[in-house]
C-alpha cells in the first residue's frame, strides 16, 4: 500500500503527461490496432493515434503524406477500445442475443489528418497492407457494420467510401442534423441522442446566474458555425447579449497568429463567461500558451462531447478549473469499471497499446521486436492508477455511444436472423455468407433498451431530447481533475422544473471569490430604470432615475410604474406611500393669517358702523345718503367674514355658499357704490329747478339700483346652482405627498360670468364717480369712490392670472386674499377719511363750518 501511494505521488509530479514516440515501430498508422475473430465482425475506426509535425507553424494544407511525424497516443480515447471489447464480451455471454453466434471486432486508428483518413479504410476493405480501391483479397468477409467518429468529418469521409458498398456505418460522435439527409448518407446512422436542447440548457444556465453578457468561441467547421448561429438566436431571445462571437481555424493559421488575433476579444472583453464549442483542448491551448496570467477570471461553459478530451498538461489546469459542462445523462454500466481494472497486457497480449502503456507508466521493459513487455515491474498495476486527466475509469459519453452502437448492431443482427429463419428456415442453415446491406431495414427500425434501461434508437425521427447533467471541473494544483455533477437540465420536464443546479457545490475559477457576474452594464437599482444606449446591445444601458411620482421596486426595471393618485413616490422612488389628506385649515399658516385679516377687518368695519351711528346727525354722515352708507358698511362687514367659508374641511353647504354668497355680497356692495355715485351726479346735474329730470331724484330712483342688480345676481346664481352646482373635490397633484380637499366650482364659466358681472358694475361705478369727482361740495365723496373703484378693479384684474398660475390651497388662499383686499380698499378709501374728520377734526363736521366754507367759496368765485 505504501509503495502504491509513493508511485501515485510520483505520477502527480511528472513534468509532462504527454508522451511521444518519434521513431517507435510499435506505433504505426498503417496497421490495425486490435482484432478478435468471430462469426460476425464489427469494424471500428477510433482516433487513438495523433500524427503531428514537429513544427508548430507548418502549413497543414501542403503537408506531405510521407513526412516524418511525431506519433502521440491519445490515452483518453483508448477507453473506446475497451468499451467495445466490454460490450462484445457481454453480448457473447448473453444467450438471449445472437445464440450460437459470436461477435468479433476489428479496430483501426483514424489518422489525425483528415486527408489520410481513408488510408486505413482501404486497408480494411482490401485486406492488404496497401490500399487498392474496389478490390478485396478477403474470400469471405464477416464484417457486418462499422463504427466511426468522434468527429463528423471522419464519419463523412469514411461514409463516402462505405456508401458505395451500402455498408452500414454507425457514428458514435455527437448528433448532427446534417447527417439525417438519407439521400446523401443512406448508409450512415447516429447512435447519439439529439443535441437540440443543449441550446436551451445553456440559455437556462445564463438566465439562472443572470449572465447577460457572454462571449462565444468555436472551431471553424460547419458544426461550430451552425452552433454559434443557433445559440446566438436562442440567447438573444432570452435577453442575453453577445459580447463577441469568433471561430478558430484548426488548419489555416499558425498558433502564434491565432493567439495574436484573439487577444483583444478574450482578454479585453468585459464578458466573464465564454461558451466554447468544438475542439476545446485546442481552443484553450491557444489561449493558455499566450495569456496564462490573464484568463483566470473567465468561466468556460463547454459542450459535453468535448469535455472528454482532458487537459493532459497540468500547466493548463488553472485555465479549465471551475468550468461548467453539459453532458448527456446516462446510467453507469454495471461491471465496466471492473472490466477496465482487469484489462492488462497479460489478459489481452495481442493488444499492442496495453504493452506500450505498461512500458510508459509502469516502467516495464518492452521488447522492440514484437512490442511486448518481458516482465511485470509493478505489482498490481492497472489503468486505475493513472490520473483522471489521462484516463478515466468511468465510462465517458463517447464510450457510452460506442456501447449502445454495438448493442444496436447485435440486436439488429438478431432480428435479421429471426426474420430469415422464419422466411427460409432451411436456406438459412448456411450462414457463411453475410451481406451487410441486408441489415439496413433492421438498423432503421431498431429500438431497444440497454442494460441500464436507456433507449437505443438509430432513426433520427424517433429520437428524443435527453436529460443533461451539468458538471463542474475541479482541477487540483498537482494535476488531478474531477468532474463534479452540480445540476441537471431535463427538456421534457415542466418548464419550471427543467433546470436545477446546486450553487453551493460549484467551485468557481481562481479569480472569483463569489458567484461570477458577467454583464455589460450593472443592473439598475430600485428607483432607476434602464435607458438603452444607441447602437449598443440591449444589455448595455444607462440607469436614469424614475420620473416624478413613479417608482421601480425591483432591480433592473425597464419601466417605472406610476403611483396611484392616492399615493406618492418616496424620495428614493422605490415605494408608493399613501398621501395625507389635507385642506386649508385654521392651523395652516395661510389659514391663520387670512383668518386674522378677516376678523380684523370685520371688527374694524363694525367699529366704523358704530362711529357712524353715534354721529348719525352730523353733516358728514348725512351727506351722500346715510341709508346707503349703512347698507355699504354692513355688507362690507359680511364680505370680510365671507373668506371664513373657505377655511376648514369643506362640505356641500360651504361649497355652495363660498362662491354664491361672495357674488351676492359683492353685488350689493358694488350696486350700493353705484347708487351713491348716481345720487351725487343727479344731485348736481339734474337737481336744477325747472328740469324735468329732477323728478328722478325726488322719486328715489337710485334706491332701486340695489334690488335690481341683486336680483340679476340671484338669477345668475340660480342658474349656476341648477345646472352646475359646486361640489367637494380632491386635488392629488398640487402638493407633494398630500391630497387636498377643496371645493370645485362646478362650472368655471358660471364663476367667470359672476366675476364679469361684478366687473361691469365696478367699471360703471368708477365711471360715474370719475364724472362727479370735481363737483363742488364740502363732503363730496366722489373722488374717494372713484379711487376705491380703481383699486377694486386692479385687485381683481391681478387676481385672474395669479389664480390660474396657482393650485391647491394657494389657489384658495389667493381668492380669499382678493376678497379681503378689494373689500378693504373700499372700506379704507371711502370711510377712513370720514372717520378721521369725525374723530379727530370735529370742528369741520359742523353746520357753521360748512356755511363758512360755502361763503369763502362764493367770494372766490366773485373775485375770479
Amino acid at each position: 500500500m505504501l509503495f502504491s501511494c509513493l508511485f501515485f505521488t510520483w505520477l502527480l509530479q511528472m513534468p509532462t503527461l504527454i508522451w511521444t514516440f518519434a521513431t517507435s515501430s510499435c506505433l504505426s498508422e498503417s496497421e490495425y490496432l486490435l482484432h478478435h475473430d468471430g462469426t460476425v465482425v464489427i469494424g471500428a475506426f477510433f482516433p487513438i493515434l495523433k500524427s503531428l509535425p514537429v513544427s508548430e507553424t507548418i502549413d497543414w494544407k501542403t503537408l506531405s503524406f510521407d513526412i516524418d511525424n511525431v506519433l502521440e497516443m491519445n490515452v483518453h480515447n483508448y477507453q473506446l477500445v475497451l468499451t467495445m471489447l466490454f460490450a462484445i464480451n457481454e453480448i457473447n455471454l448473453n444467450s438471449h442475443i445472437l445464440p450460437n453466434t459470436s461477435l468479433g471486432l476489428e479496430i483501426y486508428n483514424v489518422p489525425y489528418l483528415q486527408r489520410n483518413a481513408l488510408r486505413n479504410v482501404f486497408y480494411w476493405l482490401t485486406g492488404l497492407s496497401t490500399f487498392i480501391p474496389n478490390y478485396s483479397c478477403r474470400k469471405n468477409s464477416k464484417s457486418t457494420a462499422t463504427l466511426t467518429g468522434i468527429l463528423w468529418k471522419t464519419s463523412e469521409n469514411i461514409g463516402t467510401v462505405l456508401d458505395l458498398y451500402k455498408f452500414p456505418q454507425i457514428t458514435f460522435g455527437p448528433f448532427d442534423h446534417d447527417q439525417i439527409d438519407r439521400k446523401q448518407f443512406p448508409s450512415l446512422y447516429q447512435v447519439a441522442p439529439k443535441d437540440t436542447s443543449l441550446l436551451s440548457g445553456i440559455a437556462s444556465l445564463m438566465l439562472h446566474f443572470n449572465w447577460t453578457w457572454v462571449g462565444l468561441l468555436s472551431t471553424d467547421d460547419h458544426r461550430g458555425a451552425q452552433f454559434l448561429s443557433d445559440l446566438r438566436k436562442v440567447l438573444e431571445n432570452n435577453t442575453v447579449c453577445i459580447a463577441f462571437m469568433e471561430t478558430l481555424s484548426l488548419w489555416g493559421e499558425s498558433l502564434n497568429s491565432l493567439q495574436t488575433h484573439y487577444q483583444m476579444h478574450i482578454l479585453e472583453s468585459s464578458a466573464n463567461v465564454i461558451v466554447i464549442y468544438g475542439s476545446i483542448a485546442f481552443i484553450l491551448t491557444v489561449i493558455k500558451n499566450r495569456h496564462s496570467k490573464c484568463i483566470t477570471k473567465k468561466v468556460w461553459v463547454m459542450n459535453s462531447k468535448w469535455v472528454g478530451q482532458k487537459f493532459e498538461q497540468y500547466t493548463m489546469l488553472e485555465l479549465s478549473h471551475g468550468a461548467l459542462s453539459f453532458s448527456h445523462h446516462h446510467g453507469e454500466i454495471f461491471g465496466f469499471t471492473n472490466f477496465v481494472h482487469e484489462a492488462t497486457p497479460f489478459k489481452y497480449p495481442e493488444d499492442i497499446f496495453l504493452h506500450v502503456l505498461w512500458n510508459k507508466y509502469f516502467n516495464c521493459s518492452l521488447l522492440q521486436s514484437d512490442c511486448k513487455i518481458i516482465e511485470k515491474c509493478l505489482p498490481n498495476s492497472s489503468l486505475e492508477l493513472l490520473p483522471g486527466n489521462i484516463f478515466e475509469m468511468i465510462m465517458t459519453e463517447e464510450s457510452y455511444n460506442v456501447y449502445n452502437a454495438v448493442y444496436a448492431v447485435a440486436h439488429s443482427l438478431h432480428e435479421m436472423t429471426l426474420s430469415q429463419m422464419q422466411v427460409q428456415p432451411q436456406a438459412y442453415k448456411d450462414r457463411t455468407m453475410l451481406f451487410p446491406w441486408q441489415l439496413h431495414p433492421f438498423l432503421r427500425n431498431i429500438e431497444v433498451k440497454n442494460s441500464v434501461g436507456d433507449h437505443v434508437v438509430l432513426d433520427w425521427k424517433r429520437k428524443t431530447d435527453t436529460k443533461y447533467d451539468i458538471f463542474n471541473v475541479w482541477n487540483f494544483p498537482t494535476g488531478l481533475s474531477l468532474l463534479v455533477k452540480v445540476g441537471t437540465f431535463a427538456p421534457s420536464a415542466p418548464k419550471e422544473e427543467q433546470f436545477s443546479i446546486s450553487e453551493h457545490i460549484i467551485d468557481w475559477p481562481i479569480g472569483f471569490t463569489e458567484t461570477p457576474q458577467s454583464v455589460c452594464s450593472e443592473s439598475c437599482s430600485p428607483g432607476f430604470r434602464k435607458v438603452v444606449l444607441e447602437s449598443k446591445p440591449t444589455c448595455c444601458f444607462d440607469c436614469t432615475p424614475c420620473p416624478d411620482n413613479e417608482i421601480s421596486n425591483e432591480t433592473g426595471a425597464v419601466q417605472c410604474v406610476k403611483c396611484p393618485e392616492t399615493h406618492y413616490a418616496n424620495a428614493e422612488k422605490r415605494h408608493c406611500l399613501k398621501k395625507t389628506v389635507t385642506f386649508l385649515d385654521y392651523n395652516d399658516p395661510w389659514g391663520k393669517g387670512l383668518t386674522l385679516m378677516s376678523l380684523g377687518f370685520s371688527a374694524l368695519t363694525t367699529l366704523i358702523i358704530g362711529v357712524f351711528v353715534n354721529h348719525r346727525d352730523t353733516p358728514i354722515v348725512k351727506a351722500n345718503n346715510r341709508s346707503l352708507t349703512y347698507i355699504l358698511l354692513i355688507t362690507l362687514a359680511l364680505c370680510f367674514l365671507c373668506p371664513l367659508l373657505f377655511i376648514g374641511h369643506p362640505n356641500t353647504v360651504t361649497c355652495i355658499m363660498q362662491q354664491n354668497l361672495f357674488g351676492l355680497l359683492f353685488t350689493v356692495v358694488l350696486s350700493t357704490v353705484l347708487a351713491k355715485t348716481i345720487t351725487v351726479v343727479m344731485a348736481f346735474k339734474i337737481a336744477v329747478p325747472g328740469r324735468k329730470l329732477r323728478l328722478l331724484l325726488i322719486s328715489q330712483v337710485p334706491n332701486f339700483i340695489i334690488p335690481v342688480c341683486t336680483l340679476i345676481q340671484i338669477c345668475l346664481s340660480g342658474i349656476w346652482l341648477g345646472m352646475f352646482p359646486p361640489f367637494i373635490d380632491m386635488d392629488a397633484h398640487s402638493e407633494y405627498g398630500h391630497i387636498i380637499i377643496l371645493c370645485n366650482k362646478g362650472s368655471a364659466i358660471a364663476f367667470y360670468c359672476t366675476l364679469a358681472y361684478l366687473g361691469v358694475m365696478a367699471i360703471g361705478s368708477y365711471l360715474m364717480a370719475f364724472l362727479s369727482r370735481s363737483l363742488p361740495d364740502t363732503f363730496n365723496e366722489a373722488k374717494f369712490l372713484a379711487f376705491s373703484m380703481l383699486v377694486f378693479c386692479a385687485v381683481w384684474v391681478t387676481f385672474l392670472p395669479v389664480y390660474h398660475s396657482t393650485t391647491g390651497k394657494v389657489m384658495v388662499a389667493m381668492e380669499m386674499f382678493s376678497i379681503l383686499a378689494s373689500s378693504s380698499s373700499l372700506l379704507i378709501l371711502i370711510f377712513v377719511p370720514k372717520c378721521y374728520i369725525i374723530l379727530f377734526r370735529p370742528e369741520r363736521n359742523t353746520v357753521h363750518h360748512i356755511r363758512d366754507e360755502r361763503h369763502d367759496r362764493s367770494k372766490n368765485l366773485l373775485k375770479t
